[in-house]
């Protein structure tokens, strides 16, 4: 599933006046813990929107769920507070329990919902009016739940004797 974020123009300065091009923000999402965005800039809006959307296919990324609380039930929440940022925009995620649902703003609640998470709080600070690093700083954030090293991640530690109790036998024969 994708779903286009913003369609903004963006305009060179040339010798013979501006030259307008199409900047195409699109988050592609299965609901189901993976998340892409793609931007793209081109001449036509078309255009930039499949290219977008060729982008965010390549840039998919797992997104880590967990629980709040108890694990009980399927992961609905992000595992830990985790936060993004893209220009001015820091954007924050903190677990939420279930019936919550993702409090957040228009553009990170699709962004979130594409992910799969259910239930989330977020905190976002700066000018968040520009959507663009407001999409990016929350892309970031959701990314960054696989970043965070929790114990359930951790490999199975395999202890050595160390040498000298190895050894011990060995060692504490009288020649």
């Amino acid at each position: 599933k994708d779903e286009v974020m913003k369609i903004m123009p963006v305009q060179k300065q040339t010798s013979a006046g501006q030259r307008t091009r199409f900047k195409a923000f699109v988050v592609v999402g299965d609901e189901n813990g993976h998340l892409g965005l793609g931007v793209k800039c081109a001449k036509e809006v078309a255009t930039a929107i499949r290219g977008a959307i060729i982008a965010a296919k390549l840039a998919m990324v797992p997104i880590r769920r967990g629980y709040w609380g108890n694990k009980i039930g399927k992961v609905h929440t992000v595992p830990t507070k985790v936060h993004g940022k893209c220009g001015s925009v820091a954007v924050r995620l903190i677990p939420a329990p279930k019936g919550a649902g993702i409090v957040a703003a228009m553009a990170p609640k699709k962004i979130l919902k594409m992910a799969g998470i259910e239930d989330v709080y977020t905190c976002s600070t700066g000018t968040t009016k520009t959507m663009g690093n407001f999409i990016k700083a929350t892309f970031e954030a959701a990314k960054n739940t696989y970043t965070f090293l929790t114990p359930e991640l951790w490999k199975e530690t395999r202890f050595t004797k160390a040498p000298y109790q190895e050894y011990t036998d060995f060692l504490g024969v009288k020649n």
